[in-house]
């Protein structure tokens, strides 16, 4: 039997491979030019899968529109720009990936949280602008002996706790998902939510956005904080409202913050955050290195072919627990 499927959105994959991994399944792959809800809805209408990344809006028009549709695949973790629900009830598979980064992700927020640390981006601009002086910047705090919060603990915060164990970092964890026991497993402390924000020096966020999570973090989070704390997402960007941050940063009810994701990206010229010092911007590059985009090409491509084959993949989403 043959397939189509439609690519969108190929910033972040290998198209060819996945070329070669669909057409093996006996599915002709088309590439699509544009990715509004229009261009997608039109696509789906010929199509027996759909492959989007994280700008790719899958609706319930998109997905009641066609009578061909029965998979798609997210090329990433996340699908918030997917309604699960809808795809669900027209009976479409949606497939992620849900391992390809882990360790990217956990990397790069150990590395926004150093960064902010120790003022290393504001380090590097005074000296390449002709300024040889530590005062600036201070003060700063040492690491050993200092509590991180992990607002979820999945995988990616799994990891990053991992990898904070040789820092001498106590590490708090809120899930709502997640026992106390498991935690303990990696040597994390469960508290509530409230009990993380007075307690930490140092925030990392790594829940899924959904409608409980958006403004997650605002206004009066970031007052329950330590003036001294470090703020790191590099999860979803509308879990963290933008603006509440920018005006916990200028009352000084925080200290600085490190991220790679944003509710707008790129984000707008007048963004708030552009021009402050005391942020650190990295463009939603996370989930990036060669394996994990080789593994990322991969694993869509393999789960929207076994899915056409009348099979169940390890990504397939379960629609009941869409964001465990």
């Amino acid at each position: 039997m043959e397939y189509t499927v439609v690519l969108s959105d190929n910033k972040t994959v290998d198209p060819a491979h996945q070329a070669n991994i669909l057409e093996a399944a006996g599915a002709t792959v088309e590439v699509l030019d544009g990715a509004t809800e229009e261009g997608v809805a039109a696509a789906a209408e010929r199509a027996d899968g759909l492959i989007v990344d994280a700008y790719t809006p899958v609706t319930e028009a998109v997905l009641s529109g066609s009578d061909r549709l029965t998979v798609v695949g997210r090329a990433g973790i996340g699908v918030d720009n997917i309604d699960v629900d809808a795809a669900a009830e027209h009976g479409v598979t949606v497939v992620n990936v849900p391992h390809y980064c882990l360790d990217e992700v956990a990397t790069h927020a150990l590395s926004l949280l150093l960064a902010c640390v120790r003022a290393v981006p504001q380090h590097d601009r005074a000296v390449k602008s002709g300024t040889w002086d530590w005062r600036p910047q201070q003060p700063l705090y040492r690491m050993d002996g200092r509590t991180l919060g992990l607002v979820g603990f999945g995988s990616i915060a799994r990891r990053l706790a991992a990898k904070l164990r040789t820092f001498g970092v106590d590490v708090v964890a809120t899930d709502p998902h997640v026992s106390a026991a498991r935690m303990d497993d990696y040597g994390v402390e469960k508290v509530a939510f409230d009990d993380l924000l007075d307690r930490v020096d140092y925030l990392s966020v790594h829940v899924p956005l959904y409608e409980g999570s958006r403004h997650l973090l605002s206004t009066a989070e970031f007052e329950r904080l330590a003036d001294h704390a470090v703020l790191v997402n590099t999860a979803r960007g509308a879990v963290v409202d933008e603006a509440a941050l920018a005006e916990a940063l200028e009352a000084g009810e925080l200290a600085r913050a490190g991220l790679d994701v944003l509710e707008e990206e790129p984000p707008a010229p007048d963004s708030p955050l552009l021009e402050r010092e005391d942020v650190v911007l990295t463009p939603h590059t996370a989930w990036y290195s060669e394996e994990s985009r080789a593994d990322l090409s991969e694993g869509v491509a393999s789960g929207v072919a076994a899915v056409l084959r009348g099979e169940t993949p390890e990504g397939a989403l379960d629609p009941d627990t869409p964001w465990l």
